[in-house]
């Protein structure tokens, strides 16, 4: 008994400094300090007390979130009796935190301590351009679901969960722009070419566009004319593309169609060409109606292509010039000639002059123009009618061959087969200074100017040459050239 009352002060002094001591969450029992070292107490003086027979020797584990298998010396009855070994395991979802196995010790402490802390991952950092859900914060077996922001598209895993060892599953995704942009073209359109041309003005408005990730657009290009460009007849594309901040491109397109109004293709006159404006037959083209050299145009002289795809008024004709030589002056005369004709004055002293009969072969005029009057017929033979190669290049060149021919009373003055009176040849004569003492020529122009003359009979290729080259107008000179020569 004094052995018993001698050791009951020790025990009291061990339970007060447990009850006094740190309450650790999960550990089951209590230690001094929050530490995870195991360490070995001396053992105390050999107690009076018979340890073998105390069944509870070491404080009762009891592992927060986990669980201690103990194993004693003396039976399962005894679990933390002296020499009690008790191997510590935690839940699920818990880690253990100090060693895995205690022992129970002669101090009535055990060997170590230890307890279950949750298993926890880091805290996932923030995602450019989208966000995560997890639905169980950072906890094991948490899962946490990436999603991107509205143009994104998600790069990686989708999701990832939080493992036994604390770390997370997978990689961290990224959210890229692989969405092109949203681009949308003007619609399609139609044009009528303007009237005179061949073309419309089209204008439009540029396209829209919009970027479903970050609204940025980079550039816009545009494959083909600018707005408000002229665009011939036919159909045209126009294309645009853009570029997001990403390089994700897209594409649209639409037409313009221009349409050009037209008249029938109009025919020239008989005897006649046509001279237009513009493509010819197009809305607003306007005709001319133009004779040959010797044929007059008998109506309208200008056409117009209307909007209703009709012409105006209606097709002239071009029939022989008529020569009136009853007039009372020789400018009633040439007046005829005006704007029409070029003349060639031919003046010989009689039919037998070398020069006149040798001016007249070459230039070839028709044979009632060769033939003399009836009372030089006989003193005076006719020369060969000449062929037809040179009067289609008078003609062509719209030349008319006037002759003055002898000495008063008898002199004679012709155009073709018109005779013309004394009266008019003495005023020819006195206009264009032309002698009746030999021969010599004169060629005028149009508008009725001397422009050359010649004192020996002239060839017509000389003729020509110099016609060609400085009487033909614009319009003749683009004749000539369009029809080339129909003398050939």
């Amino acid at each position: 008994a004094a052995r018993n009352g001698m050791a009951a002060p020790v025990l009291l002094l061990v339970l007060a400094r447990l009850v006094s001591s740190t309450w650790h969450e999960g550990s089951g029992y209590y230690l001094e300090s929050h530490t995870n070292e195991v360490y070995a107490e001396e053992p105390p003086p050999e107690p009076a007390l018979d340890y073998r027979r105390v069944p509870q020797w070491c404080a009762t584990l009891a592992i927060h979130r986990g669980e201690a298998t103990c194993y004693s010396p003396r039976g399962s009855s005894y679990r933390s009796s002296l020499g009690t070994r008790c191997e510590l395991s935690c839940a699920r979802g818990y880690r253990l935190v100090g060693p895995s196995a205690v022992q129970c010790l002669p101090s009535r402490h055990w060997s170590g301590m230890a307890y279950c802390r949750q298993i926890r991952c880091h805290v996932l950092p923030a995602v450019l351009r989208g966000s995560y859900v997890c639905s169980a914060g950072v906890q094991m077996d948490s899962r946490c679901d990436y999603t991107c922001q509205p143009g994104y598209q998600l790069e990686g895993d989708r999701s990832r969960i939080c493992m036994e060892d604390g770390r997370w599953s997978g990689s961290e995704p990224v959210c890229v722009d692989l969405e092109p942009p949203k681009i949308r073209c003007p619609d399609s359109r139609e044009r009528i070419a303007e009237p005179g041309k061949l073309t419309a003005t089209v204008y439009w408005d540029p396209p829209r566009v919009r970027d479903s990730a970050d609204g940025v657009i980079k550039r816009v290009m545009l494959r083909g004319p600018e707005p408000g460009s002229e665009f011939p007849e036919g159909e045209h594309v126009i294309r645009y593309t853009a570029h997001d901040q990403a390089y994700n491109r897209a594409s649209c397109k639409f037409s313009i169609r221009v349409h050009v109004r037209r008249c029938p293709v109009l025919k020239p006159p008989q005897n006649g060409y046509i001279s237009c404006t513009s493509d010819g037959n197009n809305y607003g083209a306007t005709c001319e109606y133009l004779c040959d050299g010797g044929f007059e145009r008998q109506g309208t002289s200008l056409r117009v292509c209307q909007s209703s795809q009709q012409w105006t008024g209606s097709q002239p004709l071009c029939a022989p010039m008529q020569i009136n030589t009853d007039v009372s002056s020789a400018a009633s005369l040439l007046d005829q000639f005006h704007e029409k004709r070029r003349l060639l004055v031919i003046s010989a002293p009689d039919p037998s002059n070398r020069y006149y009969k040798m001016q007249i072969s070459m230039l070839q005029v028709s044979r009632a123009a060769c033939r003399p009057p009836p009372h030089l017929h006989s003193q005076h033979p006719l020369t060969a009618p000449p062929p037809q190669q040179a009067a289609c290049g008078l003609d062509l060149r719209h030349v008319t061959t006037v002759e003055l021919v002898g000495q008063p009373p008898h002199e004679v003055g012709r155009i073709r087969e018109h005779r013309l009176s004394l009266g008019i040849i003495e005023e020819l004569r006195r206009y264009l200074h032309l002698t009746r003492s030999r021969f010599n020529a004169v060629l005028l122009d149009k508008a009725g100017t001397d422009r050359e003359r010649y004192i020996a009979p002239v060839s017509p290729d000389e003729l020509f040459v110099f016609i060609d080259t400085y009487l033909l107008s614009e319009r003749e000179a683009a004749r000539r050239a369009q029809s080339g020569d129909p003398c050939e």
